[in-house]
């Protein structure tokens, strides 16, 4: 079949609700990297693998992960105490957003979906560990849950007011923040203290976007299932990575698929990313995961796998995987 619509109307299609020509895919995101305020991304050279963020946290490159809080390093320690040691980051004050999106946009296939992203960190439960750790995180959200919840509010204003800026001058289609409060069995957090805290946030962060009339997305990784009915009603329109292994995605998709898109859906530490695995098992994974979820629309397909960028194994594997997704993507829908 040949394609009549571009990567950017088809995954719009996807998003909307409306049937694709084929299953989107990693394409869009392989040719275009997602929109950003180049300005508010920490400069460093590829050789760097250690630096500050703009709120003064320590971070380092992991080759194989990418960047990570250095472990053991954290800026507060005392959740009360916040006031003295988080502060509103300079940089902020200092971008020039008619100037930098000018050239961000210019140098962007003005074709190329705009989906993006822009927020002072990552998220607002990930933000929390990159200033205390997961431990005292956590222990924070049960014995101060008033002090953490006027930090995040804290985050909230700066997300939303440079969010605000954002989505004028960059005028994104698709917006969303990551924030992954879950592991590999289940949250991080109880039903109660996700309600109690973080939910209120995100509301907030989502209503932002969608009064914007934009599609708004949610990353977060590990078994969030049993939290996707509250962004739902928050009115995220697609959750990624949407890990398989984690979550009964076609549980999901049979209670919300008439209103979340399922990006991803391929695990990305599993068995085909495993050098052992026979080329075929991989090929039917991919065909496996797109059966399960490609019927009635609002999916898309991310076949990425964990290793290191230069690793020939994982570049081979990774061929395999969109290999067959590119034979198999036009195969869903009149």
């Amino acid at each position: 079949m040949a394609a009549t619509l571009t990567i950017r109307e088809n995954t719009l299609r996807m998003y909307r609700g409306e049937i694709p020509q084929w299953i989107p895919g990693m394409e869009g995101n392989l040719t275009t990297p997602r929109l950003a305020c180049s300005a508010l991304t920490v400069a460093r050279e590829p050789d760097v693998l250690e630096w500050n963020d703009m709120f003064g946290v320590p971070f380092k490159m992991e080759p194989a992960s990418g960047p990570i809080p250095a472990p053991g390093k954290f800026i507060l320690t005392d959740i009360t105490k916040w006031r003295d040691v988080i502060k509103r980051p300079k940089i902020l004050d200092e971008v020039d957003w008619e100037l930098t999106s000018q050239k961000d946009l210019a140098d962007r296939d003005p074709e190329a979906l705009r989906d993006g992203f822009c927020t002072v960190s990552n998220g607002y439960f990930m933000i929390l560990t990159y200033f205390m750790g997961f431990d005292n995180a956590l222990v924070a959200c049960s014995e101060e849950p008033d002090e953490v919840k006027d930090l995040l509010h804290f985050i909230l204003d700066l997300n939303l007011e440079i969010g605000k800026k954002f989505i004028y001058y960059y005028k994104p289609e698709v917006l969303g923040f990551g924030d992954d409060i879950a592991h590999e069995r289940a949250p991080f957090v109880s039903h109660e203290m996700f309600l109690d805290i973080f939910a209120p946030i995100w509301t907030e962060h989502y209503k932002m976007i969608k009064e914007a009339d934009i599609i708004a997305t949610h990353h977060n990784c590990g078994a969030f299932a049993p939290f996707v009915p509250y962004i739902v009603e928050m009115g995220v329109d697609g959750w990624n990575p949407a890990q398989p292994t984690f979550n009964d995605l076609p549980a999901v998709k049979a209670q919300f698929g008439d209103k979340l898109a399922i990006n991803g859906a391929f695990e990305n530490n599993g068995p085909a990313s495993w050098p052992e695995t026979p080329e075929e098992a991989v090929r039917a994974e991919v065909r496996a995961t797109c059966d399960a979820l490609a019927p009635g629309g609002r999916f898309s397909f991310g076949g990425y796998i964990m290793g290191l960028p230069d690793d020939p194994v994982r570049i081979q594997r990774q061929a395999v995987i969109q290999d067959e997704f590119d034979k198999i993507k036009f195969s869903y829908y009149n």
